[in-house]
Parts: structure tokens; sequence; C-alpha cells
């Protein structure tokens, strides 16, 4: 691998926005989270929390109206709307975001509708993954859909879908993302010790942040809603994933000095978040100080 195709803080500081003094909440887009069932609406709560804490102006939760109390308590930040979206409607959202905890029997309607009608960027994870690995329409609607398209597998999603074994994919990851953006036509997030991003006829980035510390159960939640928030904000849905993955990283690496590795948990790396997007914006901030200085 070339080292500049590395995902290092030189990268990510080039990749975030400075913000403005003057903005509102309209200034950084609205993200669109549909997520969530009974007994996963953790995974619903992780990804607006991820969202929120990467800077977008507003998260609307696409949940089912008996756990809107669990989000409303957990994420006061975020708007409730219920599963059945207005087409009309998601044209509006600046990024949508879909799959988290949704479980095995959710209606692909929405998802199809996301597909179809929004321009934007659309990031499927988890059971969107899985139900596209078994549903060719749904694959092909992914192909052909109007906005951009981001998907976030890990290794045995990304092997349902290659219809191999996690271990096929982690013997040649490169190979297996670069694959994946081929068949899929997306941009590929393949989650896991060194993330890669590529998309169709791009190069492979590797990511260099993150620790052990994050291979527990929703961490991948927020990293869904972090992309999100971030591409809401006008970043590209390429910069979005290569930005995303090492604030995400490096938000466990901060809850893992604070913390260890043992005690880290999805909560943590949303919480610290707003803290990585600091030192990575602090830093360029301070560099544009010192041009300032020598002009």
């Amino acid at each position: 691998m070339n080292e500049n195709n590395k995902i290092d803080r030189a990268m990510a500081e080039t990749l975030l926005k400075r913000r403005d003094p003057f903005a509102h909440k309209g200034s950084y887009g609205t993200v669109l989270v549909i997520a969530g069932s009974v007994g996963m609406a953790g995974a619903a709560v992780l990804c607006a929390r991820g969202a929120l804490r990467s800077g977008a102006g507003l998260v609307r939760v696409s949940i089912l109206p008996e756990l809107f109390p669990i989000m409303q308590t957990a994420v006061p930040e975020a708007v409730c709307r219920p599963r059945t979206l207005d087409r009309k409607e998601l044209s509006g959202y600046s990024a949508i975001v879909a799959g988290p905890g949704l479980g095995v029997d959710f209606d692909e309607g929405p998802i199809r509708n996301v597909l179809e009608c929004s321009g934007g960027i659309v990031l499927l994870d988890a059971d969107c993954l899985n139900r596209m690995a078994v549903n060719r329409q749904l694959q092909d609607r992914v192909k052909e859909a109007k906005g951009t398209v981001i998907l976030t597998p890990h290794p045995g999603e990304a092997a349902r879908l290659l219809r191999c074994t996690a271990m096929d994919i982690n013997r040649d990851r490169p190979g297996a993302a670069r694959m994946l953006a081929e068949q899929t036509g997306a941009i590929i997030v393949l989650k896991g010790a060194g993330t890669i991003v590529t998309a169709p006829s791009q190069e492979i980035y590797i990511n260099t942040t993150g620790n052990p510390g994050m291979a527990t159960g929703g961490t991948g939640d927020v990293l869904a809603g972090i992309i999100g928030g971030l591409a809401a904000q006008g970043l590209t849905g390429i910069n979005a994933a290569l930005a995303g993955v090492f604030i995400h990283g490096l938000a466990g690496d901060l809850g893992a000095a604070a913390l260890g590795e043992y005690g880290l948990v999805a909560s943590d790396v949303a919480a610290m978040t707003g803290r990585a997007i600091m030192e990575i914006a602090g830093n360029q901030i301070r560099q544009q100080e010192v041009g300032n200085e020598k002009e």
C-alpha cells in the first residue's frame, strides 16, 4: 500500500471544515436515521448520537412508535418520526442512514423508497446489508440509486454479500473491499482492524486509528451515524467515509486512554466523538493561525 493511502490525521484535517460563526442548525444538514426494533432500540440511539456528536444540525429518527419514549429519553436532541415516510419527504434529507438494529423482519419498503427518492447520501448498514445478501432486487436498487450509496459491512456481512466466508474476507481485505465496490457500485467501508475505504475505480485507503477495545457491540452503529453526520454537513460520500472512520477510531482511542480497552463500550465512543473532532479541528485552526501570523 502506498503511504499516501493511509487515512491519518493530516488527511482528516484537510477534510473537516471549520464551523461558520454565523451558522444555524440548518447550516449543518439534517440526517434521517432509519433504525431500531423491539429489543434493538439501542442501535438507533447509538447511531443518532454518532450523527449528533459529529456535528449534524438536526437528526430525525424513523423508529417504531412504541420506541419513541426510549429514543426521546436517551437522545432528547433527536426528533422521532414514524416508519411510514412520505416519498416526497425523503428528498429533503442531506443524508440518510438505514439499517442499525432493524431486525430480520423489517419492512423493506422505506429502504426502497430511500434509494429511489433521495438524491443525497444514503448509508446502508447492518440489517440492510443482510437483506441485500439474500435479495437480489435490493442489490439492483443500490446500483440504480438516485444518490450516492455507502455500505458499511463488517467481515461477516461482507462475506454474505460476496458468498464466501469471513475468513476469506480477512485473508484479503483490500481485495474484498474492491470486489464489493465493483459488485454494488457503492462506496465501501469494510470495518475491522485497519478499516478500509474504497469506491468503484478508486484507490484503497486504510485507517490508522482504533484499538481492540472497540470490538464491542454498537460501535458500528456509532460509525454509521458519524459518517451520516459528516455527509449532512456537505462532505462528499467518499470524504465523509474517510473522515468518519478516522474520527471514529480516534474517539475509540481517546475512550480507551481514559477507561482502558476492556471497559470501553460504544456509548463511550459516541461521547468521545466531539473530543476527537476538537483535536483534529483544533490542530487545523492552530495551523491556520500560524499561517496568518506569517503573512
